[in-house]
């Protein structure tokens, strides 16, 4: 992807607190490791210091070398905040403006004129994404590079998804454009650039550009990705199945993805970012701040950040990476200084980051404690439900347990929380539905998403 009191007996009640709060942060990490479902390294701080660091599992499948601290995994799409504070910095330089239109840069793609520097940091561009046209195009015997997605944009010109700023859709390209636009305005290759602007200041000596396939090279201490091959029946490099070659044809393409780096020095990232003497608050306030389209809709996406307005846990930047072998996380909670790093380096289909369960026992939130009603009072509560839009929604009674069914055919059990509120399971953020009763009759349904700050009432018809 975390108070001082001059009263001696307070101030143990906040350590016991704390130490809580590890003790159930490692019972959730243990217990995913043990399931075999988490191999990889975990970081939490919380107000100046790290409460939480551990390490599960090996770096090399092959040797059965375990990971430590300092093991490098690749980012994916974590990368896409170093991109963009590339960018912030060069703007800052007066090297060029986020207003800037993209065919400045790179006049090959003229025919995207309309298009700037601002809507591929935001994901408006409604630029098509380039590892679906180059799936078909491009010869995978070569190893693609960021010239070969300007090459084939100018060649083929596919249309755009949208005009730009109309509408929101995450985007590889756009980013893949903005390291070309960095190599282009800075003179310096992309892994250059960031090494001398922000990787070396901050003291990331573990941190890089790193290319596996297109430019080889030892690097000690590396955490192999690895996924699980249903058919061999165990964990293997995602070079060796066909399915994902592209882990080799997309090898040499830089700025969406290919910043490799550790827990440790993602920390000092963080830290960066929390004062002003690496980057300006005005430009910090730009990065964490929710673009918006032309019809005001806010995207809820900065410069290389996902921004939520959390019910529960406040203001939170975070952004994910997945690619064959990876899935990563970095989550800032700004208000509260709390910071989530989770790096993982064995994938199965099933694998998911403990996001919620993480969140909960930071902040201390105990689980729900679920509460077993009879046959008929679960049965009370199934028939339809109607919002103030007209919208129906159906609850059904099997075997007195509540379902919600989907019109695809999905069915979400819920669960009661007490006589008259129910949690659905497997859903996250959580949502509740509260029965408001009448004598013994459902008058209404209060359906209630509070980390989205969602509310609903909703008439039993």
């Amino acid at each position: 992807m975390k108070p001082i009191t001059v009263i001696s007996l307070l101030l143990i009640g906040q350590i016991t607190f704390g130490q809580n709060n590890v003790h159930k942060i490692d019972s959730i990490m243990t217990s995913c490791f043990s399931q075999g479902n988490f191999n990889g390294n975990v970081l939490i701080f919380e107000k100046d210091q790290v409460i939480y660091k551990k390490s599960f599992g090996f770096s090399n499948e092959s040797t059965k070398e375990k990971l430590n601290e300092n093991s490098i995994f690749e980012l994916a799409s974590v990368s896409k905040q170093f991109t963009a504070t590339a960018i912030v910095l060069l703007k800052e330089k007066g090297k060029l403006s986020y207003e800037d239109e993209i065919s400045k840069y790179i006049p090959e793609l003229s025919d995207y004129s309309k298009i700037t520097i601002r809507n591929l940091l935001t994901h408006t561009s409604g630029l098509p994404d380039y590892m679906e046209i180059m799936d078909s195009t491009f010869d995978k015997n070569k190893i693609a590079t960021n010239k070969d997605i300007i090459s084939t944009f100018s060649k083929l010109k596919p249309k755009t998804l949208f005009e730009p700023n109309t509408k929101w859709e995450y985007s590889n390209t756009g980013y893949a454009l903005l390291a070309s636009i960095i190599e282009k305005v800075s003179g310096m290759t992309y892994g250059d650039y960031l090494n001398k602007a922000i990787f070396k200041p901050l003291k990331m000596k573990n941190t890089s550009v790193y290319r596996r396939r297109y430019e080889p090279r030892i690097i000690p201490n590396y955490a192999y990705g690895y996924v699980y091959s249903d058919s061999l029946k165990k964990y293997v490099l995602p070079d060796e199945l066909d399915e994902l070659k592209m882990v080799i044809w997309l090898d040499g393409i830089v700025g969406d993805g290919t910043v490799n780096s550790t827990v440790v020095d993602l920390l000092k990232w963080d830290r960066a970012l929390r004062s002003n003497k690496f980057i300006s608050k005005e430009s910090k306030d730009e990065i964490f701040t929710s673009a918006e389209i032309n019809d005001k809709t806010k995207t809820n996406y900065g410069f290389g950040w996902v921004i939520e307005d959390n019910g529960v846990y406040g203001n939170i930047v975070s952004h994910t990476g997945g690619w064959p072998g990876y899935m990563t996380l970095i989550e800032r909670h700004l208000q509260n200084d709390k910071t989530i790093i989770v790096l993982m380096n064995y994938v199965h289909n099933t694998t998911n980051l403990p996001v919620a369960e993480l969140r909960r026992a930071l902040y201390n939130i105990e689980p729900h404690k679920f509460i077993a009603l009879t046959n008929e009072e679960t049965e009370l509560y199934a028939g339809n439900y109607m919002n103030s839009s007209g919208r129906v929604i159906k609850l059904i009674c099997e075997n007195g347990v509540l379902f919600r069914p989907t019109d695809n055919g999905e069915k979400f059990e819920l669960k009661a929380i007490s006589s008259t509120k129910f949690v659905i399971m497997n859903y996250y953020p959580e949502i509740f539905y509260e029965f408001i009763l009448k004598g013994n009759k459902v008058e209404k349904l209060l359906m209630t998403q509070p980390e989205l700050k969602f509310s609903r009432e909703l008439i039993r018809q």
